[in-house]
């Protein structure tokens, strides 16, 4: 099998310079300068200071899955999220693949969302960073398996410059290095992005590796409230839920559901 993220990426870059020929790049920067003065909501303070630290996920399609939520609407969903106790919303923006486009994350803001949003993307350019915050995201997600630390080092601080925080996935022990890069927040991908298999495992196991202190995210792969439980018991303060929701007639109110089965006692065996 064609490693999946090796494809994504590859197409990835072909698009951005695609689009760096319609629209040159000292005009999107001179266009964000021009547009882009508010400061948005930050994410990882969000996901501090939330009960539940849900990351309520608008994913339409997927590379394994095909599509989830075809007919899922930018201008309803997201902001059902926000309604039914979502700590932020991550919106997928890539299109091939996800069946994403950056216009989702501007109709959620007009829809009257007010949470911080990230932007989730195979980020690998500085004019993605652009796009991203001309269209309203909060926070970028970065990845680390597709970046050099160098790469990465410059998007993050480009981010920052920006206003946006950063989301920064690793995958296993070899990437914990990029921890050390500053990001906001540090996320651990539960999904194998070669073979897309997840085993949140990955989570729990990364979990103590991860520096003291951090905003700690688990990615992809949680489909019960008491998996949420056990990892906020290793150290997590978000956790980024998107098929679980999307796959269901009211994804919002799938959301609420959830989080009323996270703040639900346990049960206790006699």
């Amino acid at each position: 099998m064609k490693d999946i993220l090796e494809e994504i990426v590859a197409h990835k870059r072909r698009e951005t310079e695609r689009l760096k020929q319609m629209y040159g790049e000292r005009e999107l920067w001179l266009t964000v300068e021009r547009e882009c003065r508010d400061e948005p909501p930050s994410m990882a303070q969000a996901l501090a200071r939330s009960g539940t630290g849900i990351i309520a996920e608008f994913k339409r399609k997927s590379p394994s899955k095909g599509w989830i939520n075809a007919d899922g609407s930018p201008d309803a969903i997201p902001i059902d999220y926000q309604r039914h106790g979502a700590a932020a919303i991550s919106i997928l923006t890539d299109e091939k693949f996800f069946g994403g486009r950056d216009e989702f994350v501007c109709r959620a803001r007009q829809s009257g969302v007010t949470l911080p949003i990230l932007y989730k993307n195979f980020v690998t350019d500085s004019y993605q960073l652009l796009r991203a915050r001309l269209c309203g995201a909060s926070a970028v997600l970065l990845i680390a398996a597709c970046l050099g630390k160098a790469e990465c080092a410059g998007l993050i601080a480009l981010a920052h410059s920006l206003g946006m925080e950063v989301l920064l996935e690793m995958h296993d022990e070899r990437e914990l290095e990029y921890a050390a890069l500053g990001p906001d927040m540090c996320g651990v991908n539960n999904r194998n992005l070669s073979t897309f298999e997840t085993s949140v495992d990955n989570s729990f196991r990364l979990a103590a590796l991860l520096p003291e202190g951090a905003i700690k995210v688990s990615e992809s792969g949680i489909s019960s409230p008491a998996t949420v439980r056990e990892l906020r018991r290793a150290g997590f303060s978000g956790f980024l839920i998107g098929e679980s929701f999307m796959k269901c007639g009211e994804p919002g109110a799938a959301l609420g559901r959830f989080i009323h089965g996270i703040d639900a006692p346990e049960a206790h065996t006699p």
